[in-house]
This record gives C-alpha cells, structure tokens and sequence, in this order.
C-alpha cells in the first residue's frame, strides 16, 4: 500500500514514459529558473558571452535559459521512448503554446529572409516560453515544488542584492552595451542586469506573492512581500511601483474586509497587525534618513523623456507609407526615423515598435499567437492569478518588452506557474495514453 504522502508521486511513477517528466528533466527545470532569473547578460559579459551587444557570434545572443529549455524539450521526447506520441500528447494539452512555438519559427524565417533585426529574440521572447509551458504539462508536484523554491531563493537574493547596490552605490553586474557599463544610472540592476526587468518581474511577483504563494507560511509570505516592496522602490521603475502600490493596495484591503466580515480574527495575524502599526513610524524615519524617499521622488519628477517619446512613437508610424506599414518598410529607414523623432532610446510600446520594424502582418501574427498564450497560461492556474496577470499586461505595453529580446515572458509564465499552482495531473484521459504506449 503507498503511504498517502508519497501518492501524487507515485501516481506519476505509475503512467506511461509518454507521460511524465524524468528526474533529469526536473532538475534541468530548477537550473533553468535559476539560470533565467540569476543570470543577466551584464554578468554573462563577465565570462566572455556578449549577449547584450551587437558583436560576437549569433550563438551568444540566445540567453543560456533558452538553450536549456530546448534541450530539456528535446531530451523529454528522446527519453519517452516514443518523441511522435509524447509531442502529440503536449501538443494536445498546449495547444496554444505549439501554436506560439511555430508562429515563432515561421517569424524566424521572415526575418532571416529580410535581414531584419530581433531575430534571436523570438526565441528567447516567443519560442523558449511556449516550450516551457509544454514541458511543465507533465510537471508534478515535486517539480513545482522544487522550482517555486528556487525562484524564492533567486528572487530574494536579487532583492537584497538590488538594496545593497542603492545602499553602497556600487553596482555589482551593471547593465552593458559591447561591454560598455551604464555607470551614470545609479538604479540598482541586481542579478537580472537592468533596472527596468528588475521592476517589472519584481512587481510581478510581489502581486504574486500577495494573492498567491498559498503554501509559504503567512510570516513568510509577508516578509517577502515587505522585501520585494522595498526593492522594488531601488529599481526604479515608477509603473511597476504605482501598480503594485494600486493593485495591491486594492486587494489588500478587500482581502481585510472579507476577513472581518467573517468576525474571525487570526490571533497571531491581529498581534502582527498592531506590530506593525507601532514599528512602522520608526521604520519611515530610518527610510527617510538614509534617503530611501529621496530617490523614490527623483524618479518621479525626472522621466527621461519616457512621455516625450510615446508622443513621438505614433508620429514615427505616420510617416511610413501605407505599403511599408504592412509587409514591413526598409529597417535603415525606420533607424534614421527614428533618431530624427529622438527616440534613440528605444519605442516604448511593443506592438507599435514590431509594427514599425515588422509590418502589420507579422505584428497581428505574434500578438495574436501571443495573446493565446497568455489565456492559455491563465486557465491553468489557480484563482488569483488575474492580479499579477493585469500588472504583467500592463506592463507590457510601458515598454519595447516582447518585441525585443527578453526572457521576461518565461520568466512572468514560471512565477505564475509555481505560485499559482495548477492541480496535478493530466487532463487527457491517461488510459487512453497507456493503450496508446503499449
């Protein structure tokens, strides 16, 4: 007889290879989350991999996570026994994210055809993420488990480190460029290398962290809501801090109300409460001593022209023909329109930017493929989930985010994933694989 605490792993022992992730697969998903949200291109640099910049082989410009999740995908079929029926069956139960993975590939091809830049990015951006999902169908418990462990650990290390930064002002891994650091941004770049990404998926698991993470003890979750919530203030980014502070704001008093109108009040939950009340005056003046505050309201008065530029962004689609708008114009066109319009910086919405550089045809291609993936990750994860998912949209659309290279959507995909745990188990017949693998 199975001891009732072993029974999930032992159900997953007991279906067919076609099935089920191997313990090499496994561990290969903790390394990954390590890797994806522990390892910038600031310190790949360091180790003489150029991600960030523009030299260098084409084999360096696809982030290390990306690689791993590829291989981990390609020994997940190999190691069934039988690759045609174990991709059928994540097919079937990720529909969407195959649809993603190929709309990628298909985008690949377009872009190699037309010279067009961003092309390692639809891996780490599009690719990477939709095989990510597929391999974490089979995923069970202890997985999870062991890969939300790892992005706690990841995530609060990277929040001490960014705290440390703001307090020394000295940046361990600084974002570079061709090798070139960005010394005169004091923002904390901690270990996913730019201040900006250290926002958004800080603010995403903070929301995360505040609706979700049901198996992390209350104290705990409320420390590491305390730490993500300060760091999030030395990375910097002033959308990520305002819709934390909004949405979060919002659910926790909501989550207050439910609970008094219940008429129990946890012991332990009033006694922190009170704590908190009392500490917290204290806790404000030590921030505002050591100038906490102070740069707080510096990024606020000072936007470094983020408004001017999503005024001139739309003057940029304009000035493209009609014809170049939808098969993609000329990208030296676009590059020295774009310096004229001052917005050497980057286009701040991502649609517009793969619109300008892309054409409409490719734009509604990804974003449509995309979004799909979106609802896809969202229908398997618990209640709760819209809160960080609204942030994670919002966000999205603040910056050049998926249409240029980033990780960030494997990464947002792994934080709900883990925090929002999906129940175990297929959701296809399993016997009907069993006959199938016989």
């Amino acid at each position: 007889m199975a001891v009732a605490g072993h029974a999930p792993a032992a159900a997953a022992a007991q279906r067919p290879a076609v099935a089920r992730l191997g313990s090499g697969t496994s561990t290969g998903l903790v390394l990954a989350v390590a890797l994806l949200f522990g390892v910038s291109g600031g310190m790949l640099w360091l180790v003489g991999y150029n991600y960030d910049g523009l030299s260098g082989g084409a084999l360096t410009k696809i982030h290390p996570g990306t690689y791993l999740i590829v291989l981990l995908f390609g020994w997940s079929l190999a190691a069934s026994g039988d690759p045609v029926a174990r991709f059928a069956r994540l097919a079937a139960l990720r529909p969407a994210s195959l649809v993603l993975a190929i709309t990628a590939l298909v985008a690949l091809a377009i872009f190699v055809i037309r010279q067009a830049p961003g092309m390692a990015g639809l891996l780490d951006t599009f690719f990477g993420p939709a095989l990510l999902l597929m391999l974490l169908a089979d995923a069970d418990e202890r997985t999870i488990a062991r890969m939300e462990t790892a992005l706690h650990v990841v995530m609060t290390a990277n929040a001490l480190l960014g705290l440390y930064e703001f307090a020394s002002q000295n940046l361990l891994f600084p974002y570079r460029f061709e090798g070139a650091a960005f010394e005169w941004d004091p923002r904390s770049t901690s270990l996913q290398g730019h201040p900006l990404a250290n926002a958004m998926m800080t603010a995403c698991y903070l929301m995360a962290l505040t609706s979700g993470a049901r198996t992390l003890p209350d104290r705990v979750r409320l420390a590491l809501i305390l730490l993500q919530s300060a760091a999030l203030v030395v990375f910097g980014g002033r959308t990520a801090l305002l819709l934390s502070l909004g949405f979060g704001g919002l659910y926790a008093i909501s989550a207050l109300l439910r609970q008094l109108k219940t008429g129990r009040v946890p012991l332990l939950g009033a006694a922190l409460g009170v704590s908190m009340l009392a500490v917290l005056p204290v806790g404000l003046a030590v921030l505002w001593a050591g100038g906490f505050f102070d740069a707080l309201l510096q990024r606020f008065m000072s936007d470094g022209g983020s408004a001017n530029a999503r005024k001139e962004m739309f003057e940029l689609v304009l000035a493209l023909p009609l014809r170049d708008l939808v098969v993609g114009p000329d990208v030296e066109w676009v590059e020295s329109l774009r310096r004229i319009h001052g917005l050497e910086w980057g286009i701040e919405n991502p649609f517009v930017r793969m619109l300008v550089y892309q054409g409409l045809l490719v734009t509604l291609l990804l974003a449509v493929t995309f979004s799909l993936y979106v609802y896809e990750l969202g229908r398997l994860c618990r209640p709760g989930v819209w809160l960080p998912m609204i942030v994670w949209i919002i966000l999205l659309n603040a910056a050049e985010t998926v249409a240029s290279k980033t990780t960030m959507p494997a990464k947002f995909s792994i934080i709900v994933l883990c925090l929002y745990r999906p129940p175990p188990g297929p959701r296809i017949n399993p016997a009907a694989w069993s006959a199938r693998a016989r």
